[in-house]
């Protein structure tokens, strides 16, 4: 279930909600995804490797990666310790060049070698959560299938009040039903922009936001003094939530680790 905005602190009414919900597209008419791709598969790649990296940084790493291992059949077949090093600098290098390469292998063994247009089949891939697939299917392809909720996304729905869940499914079944379907894609992309570049997490540019006026957070935040935001499972007041493994990789949150160590990111 999603969650009833009634029951959120900060929430709109559904009708302003709705109106939000609308605003943040037109805020970016143009907007389109961050990542450098020429097409679905090395979308899918980058995204995967994006997790709790910038899109800056993968933009870079994707440029000598999709230059030496060009296709799916290349990059499964390639030698893993020559791969890490070329994903190195977008940390936990070693869980993501397991993840691209089976992913790749994926493709290969049972796509031949194409990237699958339906969630079903893009979740099914090593690496590959709701989050990744929705960019792949929406950029990619042009399929509204659901709405991309990452870390950025999650927080701009929480301060509008679209949501009051920190459950990465939650906030994406709740966003669906306030965006209409036809504006799936082009919300996806302009929310987690606008959270990325306006409604950030430490210091929201509050004065540079083209919904100011109709944000129910605009009281309680004050530009450059908001604190970081709490760790998946733990709650503003230190209390732990319950924080199940799928939803802490769905929205490619949590504590970082030492680059290239530890279990990495995970399905995102």
């Amino acid at each position: 279930m999603g969650t009833d905005l009634a029951t959120h602190p900060r929430a709109a009414t559904r009708e302003g909600a709705i109106r939000l919900a609308a605003a943040i597209c037109r805020s970016r008419p143009d907007a389109r995804v961050e990542l450098d791709h020429a097409d679905p598969y090395q979308l899918l790649i980058a995204t995967i490797l994006s997790a709790q990296s910038t899109d800056a940084r993968v933009n870079i790493v994707t440029r000598d990666l999709f230059r030496t291992w060009p296709d799916p059949v290349s990059l499964s077949g390639a030698p893993r310790a020559k791969v890490e090093a070329v994903i190195r600098s977008s940390g936990f290098f070693r869980a993501k060049a397991k993840s691209i390469q089976g992913c790749a292998r994926a493709l290969v063994e049972r796509h031949g070698g194409l990237v699958p247009r339906t969630m079903e089949e893009l979740v099914r891939l090593p690496g590959v959560g709701r989050k990744t697939a929705n960019v792949v299917l929406g950029a990619g392809y042009g399929i509204a299938a659901g709405i991309v909720v990452d870390t950025h996304m999650a927080r701009v729905a929480r301060r509008l009040g679209l949501t009051g869940s920190d459950d990465p499914v939650a906030i994406e079944r709740d966003l669906m039903a306030i965006v209409p379907p036809a504006d799936w894609i082009a919300f996806s992309i302009a929310g987690v922009l606008h959270g990325r570049h306006v409604c950030q997490a430490r210091r929201p540019r509050c004065t540079a936001c083209p919904i100011a006026d109709d944000c129910p957070s605009r009281d309680s935040m004050s530009e450059g003094a908001v604190g970081p935001e709490p760790r998946p499972g733990v709650g503003a007041a230190g209390a732990r939530r319950p924080a199940a493994g799928a939803i802490r990789r769905a929205a490619d949150r949590g504590r970082p680790r030492p680059r290239g160590r530890g279990r990495g990111p995970g399905r995102s």
